[in-house]
């Protein structure tokens, strides 16, 4: 038998190897299916709150906004929190499943009007330990910040989020408007159950990533933990919203000078949680942060504040554009009325179809002489934003003559906007992740995520913010967004120097 080429067997050993070098660790499968059904119920949640607040409960427009307004809010907000308790106390694993377990009891709540605001709050704590550590997780599955799979993990994972976002409107929406608003809650907290089952089973996957040193598996003394927690967090909401008419006549008697005091209080008590709950201050096989390590903290808190302006154009989706849905878009199709929810599936299922594709050329193009950073990609992602919502205010302009405007209008504003989102998000996941310190991982995760907190309030405030102010919404949030991208690109040479390693 003739031998084969010696030159042939090294290239092709050299390709078998490079192939397997590219390959992603098993355990980012693991995380892509919790992820996806845990986006699945928050995304089936988030395309029938503002509807059944408004259509169902009967609530006035401005109300239910505001409300979708601070329950997303807060969603993004309490991942500080725990972020900083995973980091100090309990560790990822088992944060991810204190969370999950919270967001499913708050999903099957929905399905009970009496319940609305525990189900709320069940949601807003349960995201709190959840989204950070799962997002952070990702990254400890790579042995150094400079894995060059790290960009495409992280796009895969963010193609797994958006998968879950894709199938909820299709699933939960149709039944939330079609059979009954519980039926819909009803359907996200089964997809909650089922991203726990598939993170149970499927640990051995995750290796070590999210465990405490030396620990190779969860044990019963970790179940217990989560258990413990699970409860403790429910029955101090239950408690907290059952005192809720003492504490609300208490507030309003607080005093400016006295509200004053005690908002210079919380901050100091906050400055020393902060440190407190970092293992860069408290645990001695962490040094203190490097002047470098605060540069790089100190960027991304810099780049966070333009992200805010982004979310906040971008979550229009599930309140002022699905209410556009709704009230002024032309839904009857052969006899067939669209679900006005059914809108937000257009942008994950454009995520699904163009995530690998950006991963393939935010790869190659990194690896070119036409490499851009990171922070210029989202600066052009804002931009592409503004774009969306200039074809969203002559939508809106049509409508204001009284006429319902063609589900193209719609269709044409959700694709733009989602290129917007594949030039910011998955870039800004990998970027945090890249060059966090290592003891402030989930935390930093967390404080990224706060981006998203208060644009989602904003984004539910805004129309009643510019209301008397002769500024129409969707022009405002497009000069807004073509302003801050150019400001982040103008920006963007010093960024990168602040990033660097």
């Amino acid at each position: 038998m003739r031998e084969e080429d010696p030159r042939r067997t090294t290239l092709r050993l050299m390709a078998h190897d490079s192939i397997h070098s590219l390959a992603q660790p098993a355990g980012l499968r693991v995380i892509f299916f919790t992820e996806m059904w845990e986006r699945f119920s928050y995304y089936g949640m988030r395309a029938l709150l503002v509807l059944y607040l408004v259509n169902g409960l009967h609530i006035p427009r401005a109300e239910a906004l505001s409300l979708y307004g601070i329950y997303t809010g807060l969603v993004y907000l309490t991942p500080i929190l725990g972020g900083a308790l995973s980091d100090r106390f309990l560790g990822k694993r088992r944060s991810i499943l204190i969370g999950g377990c919270l967001m499913m009891l708050g999903h099957f709540a929905m399905a009970f009007e009496p319940l609305l605001y525990m189900a709320l709050g069940l949601l807003i704590m349960g995201n709190g330990f959840f989204k950070p550590n799962t997002t952070a997780l990702v990254g400890d599955l790579y042995a150094s910040a400079d894995d060059p799979r790290r960009a495409g993990g992280y796009s895969i994972f963010y193609m797994g989020i958006n998968l879950g976002a894709f199938l909820a409107p299709l699933v939960a929406g149709t039944l939330g408007e079609n059979l009954g608003w519980h039926y819909g809650f009803a359907a996200a907290g089964v997809g909650m159950a089922l991203g726990l089952m598939q993170f149970l089973w499927s640990q051995s996957s995750l290796g070590s990533a999210g465990l405490r040193p030396h620990q190779t598996q969860l044990d019963k003394g970790d179940y217990t933990v989560v258990l413990l927690w699970v409860m403790g967090c429910a029955a101090l909401l239950a408690v907290a919203l059952g005192a809720w008419p003492l504490w609300g006549e208490w507030v309003q008697s607080l005093t400016p000078s006295t509200t004053g005091l005690m908002g210079l209080l919380f901050f100091i008590l906050a400055r020393y949680a902060f440190k407190r709950s970092t293992k860069a201050f408290s645990d001695p096989s962490f040094p203190p942060l490097t002047p470098r390590e605060w540069s790089r903290v100190l960027a991304i808190i810099i780049v966070m504040c333009f992200v805010i302006i982004f979310w906040t154009g971008f979550e229009q989706a599930g309140g002022t554009m699905t209410l556009f849905a709704d009230e002024n878009t032309h839904r009857d199709v052969f006899g067939f009325l669209i679900p006005a929810s059914l809108f937000q599936a257009i942008n994950p299922a454009l995520i699904v179809l163009l995530a690998p594709l950006f991963s393939v050329l935010w790869t190659r193009l990194d690896q070119s002489r036409y490499a851009i950073s990171d922070v210029v990609k989202q600066s052009l992602g804002m931009m592409v934003l503004g774009l969306g919502f200039v074809v969203m205010s002559q939508a809106q302009a049509l409508a204001d003559t009284g006429i319902k405007v063609g589900a193209q209008w719609l269709m044409v504003v959700y694709a733009i906007h989602t290129l917007g989102e594949l030039m910011l998000s998955p870039v800004g996941l990998s970027m945090v992740s890249r060059i966090a310190p290592v003891p402030l991982a989930s935390l930093m995760m967390g404080v990224w995520l706060l981006s998203n907190a208060f644009a989602n309030y904003l984004a539910g405030s805004m129309e009643s913010m510019l209301k008397g102010s002769g500024l129409a919404l969707y022009p405002t949030l497009a000069a807004m967004s073509f302003a801050a991208g150019a400001l982040l690109l103008i920006l963007s040479p010093l960024l990168k120097r602040m990033m660097a390693r």
